[in-house]
């Protein structure tokens, strides 16, 4: 079947806050992540804390060599942010650094969910003669976990996950890699996600359709010089004329 006239023949899809979900405000989940686990260290300002677990999450990520590590190891990575957050905040105890990551982690993994027009969305397109394809960074155990619970791959041509693969985005293979095993080219093929970085500037570059997925309707930060193809705020709208 031929695309509709509207359509590309391929897209690719981002996984983690394209198509799933969990924490949209990361300073909330902090917030009830440790307002939920008893023993408290003494002292403890419930909104001080999230908010320095903020700020360290925001630096942590801020360099490409850090989150590029980070992702594939995210336990260690969010020890080593909570540690310097809570140390920020006065608190340095690594029994309760432990428990607080592990509890951050349990509750986002069971809140993790897809969202509501996701899989509607990728049924009508498949429908419609678009090749689909998934790329999501991060470790291989964690992101496939993710596909199989919400049982993704049915959907797609091609799936490729950085940890299983030893490449991923923002790098130029990992691009290249998915529109081989899609069988298509870049000037036949949308690129979908919520990282003005990896889906937009540099698929941009590279020659592909970007198209911003914006969740909270927030629009684009102040000052960011990201100028995506088009911004969607459900993924339903990629079914739009």
């Amino acid at each position: 079947m031929r695309p509709s006239p509207s359509l590309p023949p391929a897209i690719l899809f981002d996984l983690d806050d394209t198509l799933i979900t969990a924490h949209p405000d990361p300073r909330a989940a902090w917030r009830r992540a440790i307002d939920t686990l008893p023993e408290r260290p003494e002292g403890l300002d419930l909104h001080g804390a999230a908010e320095a677990i903020h700020r360290a999450a925001r630096w942590f990520w801020s360099d490409p060599a850090r989150h590029r590590e980070g992702r594939l190891n995210i336990a260690v990575a969010r020890r080593n942010i909570v540690t310097r957050g809570l140390e920020s905040a006065g608190v340095a105890d690594a029994g309760y650094v432990e428990r607080l990551s592990d509890h951050y982690e349990a509750m986002r993994t069971a809140e993790t969910a897809l969202f509501p027009d996701a899989v509607d969305t990728l049924v009508a397109l498949a429908e419609r003669g678009v090749r689909l394809g998934l790329i999501t960074n991060g470790a291989a155990e964690p992101q496939r976990a993710k596909i199989e619970r919400f049982d993704l791959e049915r959907h797609f041509v091609h799936v490729q996950i950085e940890g299983e693969m030893g490449f991923g985005k923002p790098e130029e293979q990992a691009y290249a890699h998915a529109l081989a095993a899609l069988g298509t080219t870049v000037e036949h093929t949308w690129i979908v996600g919520d990282n003005l970085d990896w889906e937009v500037m540099v698929p941009q570059r590279l020659g592909f359709h970007a198209i911003w997925r914006d969740p909270t309707g927030r629009g684009l930060p102040a000052g960011h010089p990201a100028r995506p193809d088009r911004v969607i705020t459900r993924l339903a709208e990629l079914l739009e004329e």
